[in-house]
């Protein structure tokens, strides 16, 4: 009877590390490369401060939107009126159809999106009603 309990919690305890290290595997096996966008805040002072503010305190369906869509990460930086984007995300991913999935996680993201945009404007060079625009990449150090 001994036994058999130690033979069945064994072949448990093997069936569950292979699970955990498959799971692991798969997603080791994704890779991820990372972009970076640069967009203004509109000329205020008290709107730049209400836009830092709700990204404090981000709704919990955005980024729930933001994981049903696949980014890995999502970094925001500004200094006075220029924000930048950083986001991981699987290499050669649709960053249109990931929007689109994030937004459809729930109508709040979409809500979420339509007001972050009234505190958003171009940054110089970009087209008439353009707003977030991709860096490109010119120079890397790595150790």
């Amino acid at each position: 009877m001994k036994f058999k309990t130690v033979l069945l919690l064994l072949v448990c305890y093997t069936a569950l590390f292979i699970s955990c290290n498959q799971a692991d595997n798969n997603a080791a096996a994704q890779t991820f490369e990372e972009k970076v966008f640069v967009v203004n805040t509109v000329d205020s002072d008290e709107k730049l401060k209400e836009y830092l503010t709700y990204h404090r305190q981000i709704w919990p369906e955005v980024e729930a939107g933001f994981k049903k869509a696949g980014y890995k990460r999502i970094s925001l930086y500004h200094f006075k009126d220029l924000v930048v984007m950083a986001i991981s995300v699987p290499v050669g991913a649709d960053l249109d159809e990931m929007g689109k999935i994030a937004e459809s996680y729930s109508p709040k993201c979409a809500s979420w999106n339509k007001l972050m945009n009234t505190y958003q404007k171009g940054v110089a060079g970009t087209e008439e009603g353009q707003k977030w625009v991709e860096a490109s990449p010119f120079y890397e150090f790595s150790n």
